[in-house]
């Protein structure tokens, strides 16, 4: 793991607590748009570690899609989680208040959750928290 895997690694751990914190204070749209937050910090994490970068969030997704979930580094369901979490962030972000209710936040959380496992079982365990 490099410094840049692991600065996107904390940074996503943070950005999954946040969102538990948030849903489980009654703002579950906040909520999933910090889980998709989690997911792509974590895409980042995946991509920079093949030396690759993107300045757009279309791009990393795809990049993530085409580099690590067609070519069967990762399970395929992630990239369709990263894809999931995306659309119900700009429902979130964008779309009138409470769209997003705690159920679909959860989900959301949850599958940040294994995704954040994953790429602890290949980028590495986060420092100072894993041990």
């Amino acid at each position: 793991m490099n410094d840049a895997q692991r600065d996107l690694m904390e940074q996503a751990r943070d950005s999954l607590n946040a969102a538990k914190l948030l849903l489980n204070n009654a703002y579950p749209d906040i909520a999933a748009s910090r889980a998709y937050y989690a997911m792509f910090y974590l895409a980042e994490a995946f991509l920079e570690g093949d030396g690759l970068a993107f300045s757009k969030h279309s791009a990393v997704i795809g990049g993530f899609g085409l580099h690590f979930s067609k070519s069967g580094r990762v399970p395929r369901e992630l990239h369709q989680y990263l894809l999931d979490a995306e659309d119900a962030r700009h429902v979130a972000d964008y779309g009138p208040r409470k769209l997003v209710d705690a159920a679909r936040a959860m989900e959301l959380i949850e599958h940040a959750e294994e995704f954040l496992a994953e790429a602890k079982k290949q980028i590495g365990p986060i420092p100072l928290e894993d041990g």
